[in-house]
């Protein structure tokens, strides 16, 4: 009896991630909003969290949070961005606010977070970790927006 129940939780489960990933965000990809997204203002920098899709971990998606004020969530195969002015910034997700990111941002600069799931003994989280320019753009093409609309003015 209790093997089955092993074995029906692991097929929820399953279920589950696959889920997931079938439901994944449905917003238009990074590589097509080159005309959409606005140019930062004067004074500001922009920040860019973006998450690959995948499986491994797609039922996790805390929010993310930048000095305590929440902008975002880690959703597999997604990404957003916010503009902030110059300086130094802690970012966190909800499920674990005790490690943070610290984001130096300069004027007109534009930095990329890397969201990953990681899994502990207990529980799972997700990483952030700065990534270069180069390699976090080519891996976001295909990722879709799942930020806040934008309206350009």
């Amino acid at each position: 009896m209790r093997r089955i129940a092993l074995k029906l939780a692991a097929a929820t489960m399953l279920a589950m991630v696959i889920a997931g990933c079938a439901s994944g965000p449905t917003g238009p990809k990074f590589q097509e909003m080159g005309n959409v997204i606005p140019k930062i203002k004067s004074g500001d920098g922009r920040i860019y969290f973006f998450r690959a899709a995948g499986p491994f971990g797609a039922a996790l998606q805390p929010g993310v949070r930048i000095d305590k004020l929440g902008v975002g969530s880690s959703k597999p195969g997604s990404f957003f961005f916010v503009d902030r002015p110059a300086g130094t910034y802690l970012a966190a997700t909800t499920t674990d606010l005790r490690k943070t990111l610290a984001i130096p941002l300069a004027e007109g600069e534009t930095k990329y977070v890397r969201m990953s799931p990681s899994f502990g003994l207990a529980a799972g989280s997700i990483v952030l970790d700065l990534e270069p320019a180069e390699k976090a753009r080519a891996e976001m093409g295909w990722l879709a927006y799942a930020g806040q609309a934008i309206v350009n003015k």
